[in-house]
């Protein structure tokens, strides 16, 4: 099935943005990187929130790598955020960026974020990659982290995304998608479920936008001109979710 098209990229005249962006987790691309760079170009993302990022040995250059395949550049993360890494089309202007450390719970792995503000268009816009933590109790927390972290931005319009390890039902996806928009319930488009990516039983990937930030489509990307089922399957133990946002220029 060939999905309805997502609109391209563009800036409007008023100076608002309509960006595409694409929440990814890569098993620190330990699959096949060529499927995963064709999935990646293939959505053609203005962002790319990556969770699971190469985080050892040369991973600065395996970051490289990924984002070059995929025909866009390394924005921030990576092991300094100890996984997410955000990546950026030339069309994104980068105002400042910061990666941030998670409170570490003894027994359980580190867990951070990758941060930007950047300008597309006329729009300035936070940008968040997640990757939040197996364990309820910590997730739920670094839920509440998250949005402490994008209001500390100090812009008026943001978007966040990553592996939620919480399902919309979840504790920590309810608290996420009380102030901010979950992009697949504001405007379904293209698949739901992410995991695991043959024969997927659960949405625990997704893709949030503040208010102000008008969704035109969200969902998995299976059945977009030049995404390959195979592809999907061989790239990485997650589907991706991509989504169509038109940001306000700022005023």
């Amino acid at each position: 099935m060939v999905l309805t098209p997502l609109p391209d990229s563009r800036t409007e005249p008023d100076g608002s943005a309509v960006i595409r962006v694409l929440s990814y987790n890569v098993r620190s691309m330990h699959d096949d990187t060529a499927a995963l760079a064709r999935v990646i170009r293939a959505c053609a993302p203005d962002l790319v929130l990556v969770q699971e990022a190469p985080r050892f040995f040369r991973w600065r250059k395996a970051a490289a790598r990924l984002a070059k395949s995929s025909d866009l550049v390394v924005l921030s993360g990576g092991a300094t955020a100890a996984g997410p890494l955000l990546l950026c089309s030339l069309r994104v202007t980068v105002e400042r960026t910061e990666d941030v450390l998670l409170p570490l719970t003894p027994g359980l792995n580190r867990r951070g974020f990758a941060t930007a503000v950047v300008r597309i268009g006329g729009a300035r816009l936070g940008v968040l990659s997640c990757h939040l933590s197996l364990q309820r109790d910590e997730r739920l927390a670094q839920a509440g982290l998250l949005l402490d972290q994008l209001a500390s931005l100090g812009v008026e319009h943001a978007v966040a995304g990553g592996d939620l390890n919480d399902v919309p039902a979840g504790k920590a996806f309810r608290h996420l998608a009380g102030p901010l928009q979950d992009c697949h319930a504001a405007a379904p488009w293209g698949g739901e479920l992410t995991f695991p990516p043959d024969g997927p039983r659960k949405r625990i990937d997704a893709v949030f936008a503040t208010p102000g930030i008008e969704v035109l489509g969200c969902g998995v990307p299976a059945g977009l001109p030049g995404v390959a089922d195979a592809d999907l399957r061989a790239a990485t133990d997650h589907l991706p979710v991509l989504a169509a946002l038109r940001v306000p220029a700022t005023g």
